[in-house]
């Protein structure tokens, strides 16, 4: 699985990189501190999955999602932010996101979302054989 992600915080990219990295079918393709970059490499790279801040420099999170959803709706994409409240959730819903997480709250079921989505490519191309 291919996987971009972006975040301001350099905090937050090195926790990403690190959690992914140890995932044996888990490539990270690109990381990126704004969501202006972020969404030309959606263009671009192509990816399976992309983990998204949503208060970042240049295009929020939820400004990638409603830019990147108007011409690929295969791609799954996951919000982070450290704002849990249902106005944000319903605003990145609202926008396309398959995901929603609060940093602070559910970080750490970001791995179940993670194997789930590497089990159905598995799935997948096993079914293609």
């Amino acid at each position: 699985m291919r996987v971009l992600i972006a975040d301001d915080s350099d905090f937050m990219l090195d926790r990403l990189q690190q959690m992914l990295v140890s995932w044996e079918d888990v490539e990270v393709v690109g990381s990126f501190c704004n969501g202006t970059d972020a969404l030309a490499a959606l263009h671009k790279l192509k990816p399976d999955l992309a983990i998204l801040d949503n208060k970042m420099p240049g295009l929020k999170g939820v400004e990638v999602i409603r830019e990147i959803r108007k011409e690929n709706q295969t791609v799954k994409l996951m919000l982070l932010t450290l704002y849990s409240n249902s106005y944000y959730q319903q605003q990145a819903m609202h926008a396309g996101a398959d995901y929603f997480f609060s940093k602070s709250e559910d970080f750490e079921k970001i791995p179940a979302v993670l194997t789930e989505l590497v089990k159905n490519e598995k799935d997948i191309l096993h079914q293609d054989e």
